[in-house]
């Protein structure tokens, strides 16, 4: 994670820039390409803002058929296409190179069918993931993935990181969710996976896709699962005077059978500045777990009792049932608004490391002795029922000496959890930020095989350059394939 670098531009490409340029314009509507250099500096990063490159040009479709123009130009004239949702990254997935277009899916936003009997919604990646539980809330069906950047996140967005929520442990995250795909390939080429059907025959190449980062192709439609409304739902908040005890609480829900439908941590620092945030009236302690079911009220009753004998055998400092559906929407309100609440304090870093549950209690004490020697904060707010973790770790964007503290820690906090027998990434992907941590996870030879992929739907590696891949293996492979890129 320390000493990210990035790929040094072709210099061909920016000399040939104005003819790039040219050839995109002249082949698609008026609006569609943006080369002013004082509008592409708005796509020079996503959400994580440490780091920052304009791109060459910006190109913002409304159409399949205009993807699959633009990949076609781009792959003729070798140039790298970085795919672009709404750039709610945290892990820089959406970070530009110099000598790169960007292909924004923002325009791609129209339902293009509902189909309540077969349940499916079928959208293009562009349209944000609440708008798509928006469009079926009328018929009482919604879509389950609900990262807490759902109101600006778009699906394509969703499907390159597989991104989860806080509803996640009972629902799955978006590979869980996602039926289909149109997806244009990095030559031009139009292709179709799967579809409203509930299965695909052959190889599992929507497990390939989803997840992948943009690094494959770059998907323009979606066909998603919709589930009916739960007949009721409701929260309650246990709070504990230390991060392991709650860990342990989170471990026992889990090895007792029940599944809720959320269970998610919140420290100290999150709690104070949420509340001050949001007026979720949150209790005043150390660790705060929101476990959330959901059912008829006889079934929500029943797993409530269960889930509140288990939090009294650890003597929890707070115990609250919400009472009304306005006090639940606030107790999310304050869980759904945490990264934006921290973001008032200070600069951050947010991680999505992910251990097994038994490993949280153990991996929560390992973060606190790291912050403590690194001498920065960490608020620690995650998914606690599948173990993806977000610490966020607090920092000065003005100090490069704060920066580079908070990028090591950074990597030893994603390090511990691997250790713990975890993942370098739950639903963030791996973007630039744990591009060159991918061997304390994988081999070489594993991360060859990976590559292999890759090279099959990108040959000349033009899609998302300079991500996922440690820098100097991605660049070998391409020097290997006598890439143009």
């Amino acid at each position: 994670m320390t000493s990210i670098k990035m790929p040094v531009p072709n210099s061909a490409i920016l000399d040939n820039a104005q003819e790039i340029i040219n050839r995109l314009t002249q082949s698609l509507p008026k609006d569609t390409v943006i080369s002013d250099s004082s509008e592409t500096l708005a796509y020079a990063c996503d959400a994580l803002v440490a780091y920052q490159c304009s791109p060459l040009a910006v190109a913002l479709p409304r159409t399949t058929d205009e993807v699959s123009t633009i990949m076609r130009i781009c792959h003729e004239m070798g140039v790298p296409v970085v795919p672009r949702g709404s750039g709610t990254s945290l892990a820089g997935g959406a970070l530009p190179t110099a000598d790169s277009i960007i292909l924004g899916t923002a325009r791609l936003n129209d339902i293009l069918e509902i189909n309540i009997e077969n349940r499916f919604i079928k959208v293009q990646s562009g349209i944000t993931n609440l708008a798509v539980s928006g469009a079926v809330e009328k018929d009482n069906f919604f879509y389950a993935p609900d990262p807490s950047s759902q109101l600006a996140c778009a699906i394509a967005g969703n499907i390159a990181m597989n991104s989860g929520g806080a509803h996640c442990l009972k629902y799955g995250v978006t590979t869980n969710n996602l039926m289909g795909v149109k997806m244009v390939l990095a030559s031009g080429e139009i292709i179709e996976i799967g579809g409203a059907h509930l299965d695909a025959s052959n190889y599992d190449l929507l497990g390939i896709v989803c997840g992948s980062e943009g690094q494959l192709g770059i998907v323009t439609e979606a066909t998603l699962k919709i589930l009916p409304k739960p007949e009721g739902a409701r929260p309650v908040l246990i709070g504990y005077d230390s991060p392991e005890t709650a860990g342990t609480f989170v471990a026992d829900i889990i090895k007792a059978g029940i599944l809720p439908v959320a269970i998610e941590y919140m420290d100290r620092l999150t709690i104070q500045a949420t509340d001050k945030f949001s007026g979720a009236g949150y209790p005043d302690v150390e660790a705060l777990i929101i476990v959330e079911v959901e059912g008829s009220n006889a079934e929500i009753d029943e797993q409530l009792e269960k889930i509140t004998d288990i939090a009294k055998k650890l003597q929890p400092s707070a115990l609250r049932q919400s009472t009304s559906d306005e006090e639940s929407a606030l107790i999310w309100k304050g869980r759904k608004s945490a990264f934006g609440a921290v973001g008032r304090i200070a600069d951050y870093i947010c991680l999505d490391g992910t251990v097994p549950v038994s490993q949280l209690a153990n991996v929560l004490k390992k973060i606190g002795d790291l912050s403590k020697a690194s001498g920065l904060q960490v608020a620690n707010v995650f998914h606690a029922g599948d173990g993806n973790m977000h610490p966020l770790i607090l920092y000065n964007a003005n100090d490069e000496k704060e920066l580079a503290i908070a990028e090591q820690l950074g990597a030893d906090i994603l390090t511990a959890c691997v250790e713990a027998g975890g993942c370098l990434t739950g639903e963030h992907g791996v973007g630039i930020e744990k591009r060159d941590l991918m061997g304390s996870q994988y081999s070489n030879e594993d991360m060859e095989i990976q590559m292999s992929v890759k090279d099959c739907f990108d040959p000349d590696w033009l899609l998302n350059p300079a991500k996922v891949f440690p820098l100097e293996l991605s660049k070998s492979r391409r020097a290997k394939l006598g890439s143009c890129s």
